[in-house]
């Protein structure tokens, strides 16, 4: 990765020292009490060098990723602030983006979102009048050429200063996966993070094309990892969430154990995994997804070797 910082954002500089980084993520409540959030926060901080703060996950209605972002800089976290296209149109997000900046937080990435079907108010009627490589496409203007999306021209001193990031999936046709995350690049994506990742070879035939096309000398490559907590997690995920593939092995592995040592083996498992990450080529990183499980996360760091975190 060459050219200078494009943001304030800690990660950003985390990413650009040659440090292998870390994210974690970081789930808004379903109410509006902010010290939910800033408990999370507390059990994160020290341990991550940014905190993805989800979007209304899973189409359900919880705090904004703005506000909750606002109290993570509050705790002083890095927050990365998700941003999906089912729930705004171009003015809202383009609106969002600038108030965004103007609080303090330098990092988003830009989703699709689930569709309302999957969550608490399938009824509602979504948006997507950007998909996430044109709003990642609208990022990169408002940055770069203080541009909106209608023309209208930004002030030198008023554009927003983000360091840009696109997650990549893993569903199936499996060889398209490369060159959706190439679209995203030239589409201005300065990180990619991955879905979580349990098929190791899956993943390495994924980063092997990623750095033959060059993409990994363009952005930076953050590996999704979520700990196994159970043996029905493993089945659950294998069989019902699309993209995701938990091997034969690591069913076997956690069915070998009892089951209230099966979360333990998860955490085992999520250590190796980042180990095997640190030394795979064009991988910058990892994030990690504990949903509603955030304060093993700085558990998984110390084991894995990541600590001691920068906080500057």
């Amino acid at each position: 990765m060459t050219g200078g910082l494009k943001s304030e954002s800690r990660l950003e500089r985390a990413l650009a020292s040659g440090r292998f980084a870390v994210t974690g993520e970081l789930g808004p409540p379903r109410n509006a009490r902010a010290a939910d959030v800033e408990a999370k926060c507390r059990a994160l901080k020290g341990s991550v060098d940014a905190v993805n703060v989800t979007d209304n996950q899973t189409a359900v209605v919880r705090m904004s990723s703005l506000a909750a972002s606002v109290i993570a800089l509050r705790e002083g976290l890095d927050p990365v602030m998700q941003m999906v296209c089912r729930d705004r149109n171009r003015i809202a997000a383009q609106s969002d983006l600038l108030g965004a900046a103007a609080l303090g937080v330098n990092n988003i990435i830009a989703l699709s979102g689930d569709h309302q079907r999957f969550g608490d108010h399938p009824q509602s009627k979504n948006v997507y009048d950007l998909d996430s490589v044109s709003l990642i496409m609208a990022i990169r203007a408002m940055r770069d050429q203080g541009r909106l999306l209608s023309g209208q021209e930004l002030p030198e001193d008023g554009r927003p200063r983000l360091f840009i990031a696109a997650f990549n999936p893993f569903a199936d046709p499996e060889g398209y996966r490369v060159v959706r995350a190439a679209k995203k690049v030239e589409a201005g994506a300065d990180f990619l993070q991955s879905q979580c990742v349990y098929d190791m070879p899956r993943f390495r035939r994924f980063m092997e094309r990623a750095v033959d096309m060059g993409l990994a000398e363009k952005a930076y490559f953050m590996a999704g990892i979520t700990p196994l907590k159970s043996l029905g997690m493993a089945k659950y995920m294998n069989n019902n969430v699309p993209g995701i593939t938990v091997p034969d092995s690591l069913i076997a592995r956690l069915k070998g154990v009892p089951k209230d040592r099966q979360p333990e083996e998860g955490v085992a498992i999520a250590c190796e995994q980042i180990e095997e990450m640190k030394s795979l080529a064009g991988v910058s990183g990892v994030h990690l997804m504990f949903v509603e499980w955030e304060h093993m996360i700085p558990v998984v760091v110390e084991k894995a070797g990541l600590l001691p975190r920068s906080e500057a």
